[in-house]
């Protein structure tokens, strides 16, 4: 099969392959912009076009305007309205005049009370990404409020449509009686837990994907509560918990390609920040891009200001010129190391963890931060030490087999990311473990303690392939679980990598298949597992037994008047707080439907 510039078939490989699904409208609008704007946008011998990366820093509203008036874009008279929306939308990270569909006004359930928030501790509470700083995806039996004798009772409460969105992105967090929660469409919403009622909306520059992480803020004012995010054009954001009124804006990388893909995490008056990139995914099959000049990285911000403290790049050397291809293009180089994965704090080590992703160019000496954990200092965001579990692993998406593109390497690598967040464990001897799932499904334990050391390592399936493992496990006090998209839960023991048990899957739809990519979640006893049938499942922790399954593919009434389906489910884990249950229904990883729906459950 023929590539050509910007490939469309890149994408699509994405969609299968990649481990950071990019939605299913995207190349849609991909083909659009590939077919409509590049003989000019990335043309280097059309000098007064703005290339790609340069368009990506507008707005959708403001590439709308350029294509749809004045007479520089006079040959796109015949391109319909709806196609020119797609270009605007792929281009500004979201829907053009998206706040006016995303507005909690508009919904038929606005909440009749909205009380200041007293406390983030006098109710249970699932603080972003893995409910606490170690992200082992583990609710406390106190603060889940529920037992497993309680999961199959479990029953849906309320069900909740956002407005605008194509795919359920970001995962719900849960505090002070509230559900926050963010969209493709950049809305983001406080929902109130009991009854799904809406107490405002907030409409971000771009799509936020992340969990929320919400603290007590300083100095703002009126507003002592913040809940914080970051979108895919690189910013992050603090909004008054209680108002939804922005308090400050950061842009935490440059980067046209950048992006917010882990959630933000804080300890005391700190944020840090994971950056990701879709710079991989735009490279390999197009010969106008300039591979490639994003690096990932953490950057350090001051919670009550926004200020950023520090940023340690994950590549240290910055890229520099390479060589030119024959279409004049500037190749550069090196480039790669996205986190994708919210960062495991240490705090009385003052360390900071994170898994890293692969380079996206070769280099003479080959890079020794990829595909790894990378322990950094919490205060100075020096790197204290970085193990690399899989060496010179250089990919972009669509090369390989017939594309001979100069951005491709002349190796290609297997992609094989570490896309969920490390896991710290305590032993019972003592000794302390970071649990680590990469995508070929290889669970690794590093120390912490000697300088990331390999304790011990297990391959969770037979055939090595990417994406087994994406977006992570969780972890109770014996074994670590883990999702595989190869269909399957499988327990491992935390004291020396041996598989305790496997629980296989059988898919409620055969032609979306039996997948387990999303993040799984634990309460004392029990695991959730969401699918890529759109199954919603519990089994018990001792030996897998199957507890109870939800489809969130059926029809429902959502409680706030907007049209919302349920799909697939493959990325963001359920959340557990208070005795109930949620989850958002709509995430294509592999195969599998896409939905827009938010789901609550109770067992009362």
């Amino acid at each position: 099969m023929m590539r050509r510039s910007l490939s469309i078939l890149s994408w699509l490989v994405i969609t299968l392959l990649s481990g950071h699904s990019a939605f299913a409208q995207a190349t849609t609008d991909l083909r659009a912009f590939e077919k409509r704007c590049t003989s000019c946008h990335g043309n280097p011998s059309v000098a007064q076009a703005p290339d790609g990366l340069a368009l990506r820093k507008l707005t959708p509203e403001a590439v709308y305007a350029a294509i749809t008036t004045g007479t520089t874009h006079a040959k796109l008279a015949d391109v319909t309205d709806d196609e020119k929306r797609m270009i605007a939308g792929y281009l500004g990270g979201r829907k053009v005049d998206a706040a006016r569909l995303t507005d909690a006004k508009l919904m038929s359930n606005p909440c009749t009370a909205n009380p200041a928030i007293k406390s983030l501790t006098s109710d249970p509470m699932w603080n972003g990404w893995g409910a606490d700083l170690t992200n082992a995806r583990m609710q406390s039996a106190k603060a889940a409020g529920m037992t497993a004798d309680d999961v199959p009772k479990l029953k849906l409460k309320w069900a909740f449509g956002l407005p605008a969105a194509e795919i359920m992105w970001a995962q719900p967090t849960i505090a002070a009686g509230r559900v926050f929660v963010g969209a493709d469409s950049g809305g983001v919403y406080s929902i109130d837990e009991g009854t799904g009622c809406v107490h405002w909306s907030f409409q971000a520059d771009a799509g936020v994907r992340n969990a929320i992480t919400i603290r007590a803020v300083k100095g703002q004012g009126a507003a002592k509560y913040a809940v914080y995010f970051g979108d895919i054009k690189g910013n992050v954001y603090a909004v008054d918990a209680v108002t939804g009124k922005q308090i400050w804006k950061t842009k935490v990388e440059d980067h046209p390609a950048a992006r917010i893909t882990g959630a933000p995490i804080a300890y005391e008056d700190r944020l840090y920040i994971p950056v990701s990139s879709t710079e991989e995914r735009a490279a390999g099959g197009s010969t106008t891009y300039p591979c490639c000049t994003f690096r990932g990285s953490v950057a350090a911000l001051d919670a009550n200001t926004g200020k950023q403290i520090w940023k340690t790049y994950i590549i240290p050397d910055a890229p520099q010129p390479r060589k030119k291809a024959a279409s004049g293009v500037q190749l550069w180089g090196p480039a790669g190391g996205a986190i994708w994965n919210s960062p495991t704090l240490d705090p009385a080590h003052h360390a900071l963890y994170i898994g890293t992703g692969d380079a996206y160019t070769e280099t003479e000496e080959p890079i020794k931060t990829t595909d790894g954990v990378m322990a950094i200092n919490m205060d100075t965001g020096k790197v204290l030490w970085s193990a690399q579990d899989t060496a010179n692993d250089v990919w972009l998406a669509g090369c390989g087999g017939q594309n001979t593109s100069e951005n491709c390497p002349k190796n290609i690598g297997p992609d094989y990311d570490f896309g969920s967040s490390p896991i710290l464990r305590s032993l019972p001897n003592g000794h302390r473990i970071l649990v680590a799932g990469q995508k070929d499904g290889t669970v690794w334990a590093h120390d912490p303690d000697e300088q990331g050391a390999v304790v011990w390592k297990v391959r969770l399936v037979d055939k090595i392939m990417r994406g087994v493992i994406t977006f992570g496990g969780a972890a109770d006090e014996q074994n670590a679980y883990f999702g595989l998209s190869t269909g399957g839960i499988v327990a491992v023991q935390l004291s020396n990598g041996e598989k305790k048990w496997f629980a296989p899957i059988e898919s409620a739809r055969e032609d979306r298949g039996n997948g387990q990519s999303a993040a799984i979640t634990a309460i004392p006893g029990v695991i959730f597992s969401g699918g890529w049938d759109g199954t919603l499942r519990a089994f018990s922790t001792a030996d897998g037994r199957p507890l109870w399954k939800y489809d969130t593919t059926q029809e429902v009434k959502t409680v706030n008047g907007i049209p919302a389906k349920g799909g697939s489910m493959g990325a963001p884990g359920p959340t557990v707080a208070g005795g109930m249950l949620f989850v958002g229904s709509g995430y294509t990883f592999g195969a599998g439907a896409t939905g827009n729906l938010l789901l609550a459950f109770s067992a009362q």
